[in-house]
């Protein structure tokens, strides 16, 4: 194993974290802001905040200056998936809204599999900083293409459960936000992203040093490695969503299908705790530890596809913004206490990290059911 200096894994982890505090207060605010501006004004702010932090990081000289960059890149990263979220609760029923978040998440997804292909040939021919120029002008043509789509045009009215959970809402005349916090489903969706959250960051992040220095992989050779995994994660966002919708086509219930779903791609995330078994045995092949990594990252997605589609389960479209920013920021603290423990355990004791992250879906399911019981059903106690 490639021994790296804790300086630069300290450095690493705290330009990670500056990120993730940055996703974590973006999040407290983005999803109201989305919600009182709507999804298009919204979505296109973000956008906007986002592609110019990205192409910011060309200034960089330093530590401090990344850390500024990440911090900026964060603000404009918080307001996608609220916005993304509350799209989907505007567009798809029920049934639909799992299987289609798995599909607009593996879009998401699609990045980490084109980063590993194009990003060093950039950088190889014109400099890292080509790299960030690149991806921020991506943001930049989204942006336009999101200004140019007739959203609020072509979208769907309210389904009938999305009218039927609207009433409990109006009794606050207008202010949701005092619903929202006192409803159970904000906090079982916010540990939830608390705690499983923080897996994805580490494969998202850890994963290209874990296989430099188990494997010594370098930027070059470990591009493969990262494909494979994602595109595991890519099938995993899809599936894990159209499975749950499969369920409830077969005459299984809200509840039942959505947490059935969920508690498969959970079994599954216990891949990740053998990886640590797999480069034991297997030091020389990489792939073995790819496949199990490919498997747990699937699981993740399929799991995130699903949780993602509760706050619309529980919340009307008004306020699933604000719910889904709650729970994101939540994930962002916990990514970023994730973060400073693996930096500090990660030399020593990484098999750690791994048995966390394998059994983490499996808690934060039974800790979601404990506070609500019954999907699409009003709280009482709200």
């Amino acid at each position: 194993m490639t021994q790296i200096p804790r300086s630069l894994n300290d450095h690493f982890g705290n330009v990670l974290i500056f990120f993730q505090i940055a996703y974590g207060i973006g999040l407290l605010t983005a999803g109201r802001i989305i919600d009182k501006l709507g999804t298009k004004v919204g979505y296109a702010i973000a956008i906007l905040i986002w592609g110019l932090s990205s192409m910011s990081h060309i200034f960089v000289t330093g530590v401090a200056g990344f850390c500024f960059a990440r911090f900026m890149l964060g603000i404009g990263e918080s307001g996608n998936f609220p916005a993304a979220i509350k799209a989907t609760s505007e567009w798809f029923p029920t049934e639909e809204r799992a299987f289609a978040t798995g599909i607009w998440n593996s879009g998401a997804n699609f990045a980490s599999l084109v980063a590993p292909i194009l990003i060093p040939i950039v950088t190889a021919k014109h400099g890292w900083h080509a790299a960030f120029l690149t991806t921020g002008s991506m943001g930049m043509v989204w942006l336009v293409l999101w200004l140019i789509f007739p959203y609020n045009k072509l979208r769907r009215g309210a389904t009938l459960t999305q009218a039927n959970l609207e009433l409990p809402v109006k009794q606050y005349q207008g202010s949701s936000l005092g619903y929202v916090l006192k409803h159970r489903g904000t906090w079982a969706f916010s540990i939830a992203k608390a705690l499983t959250d923080p897996i994805w960051w580490f494969y998202l992040f850890w994963l290209p040093k874990y296989f430099h220095e188990n494997y010594n992989l370098d930027l070059k050779h470990v591009g493969l490695p990262l494909i494979l995994i994602y595109c595991g994660s890519s099938v995993g966002s899809i599936f894990g969503g159209w499975l749950a919708g499969s369920f409830m086509r077969r005459g299984m219930g809200l509840n039942k299908g959505r947490k059935l779903a969920m508690l498969i791609c959970a079994s599954f995330a216990l891949a990740a705790t053998l990886v640590p078994w797999a480069h034991t045995h297997f030091p020389d092949n990489v792939w073995v530890a790819v496949g199990l990594l490919a498997v747990a990252a699937a699981a993740h997605q399929g799991w995130s596809a699903n949780l993602f589609a509760t706050p619309s389960d529980v919340f009307p479209s008004t306020t699933v913004s604000t719910v889904v920013g709650i729970g994101g920021a939540a994930g962002a603290v916990g990514g970023a206490l994730f973060t400073a423990f693996t930096k500090t355990v990660w030399t020593d004791h990484p098999v750690l990290i791994f048995l966390i992250g394998g059994f983490a879906y499996l808690t934060a399911l039974a800790i979601f059911h404990k506070l609500v019981p019954q999907l699409g059903v009003q709280d009482k106690t709200a």
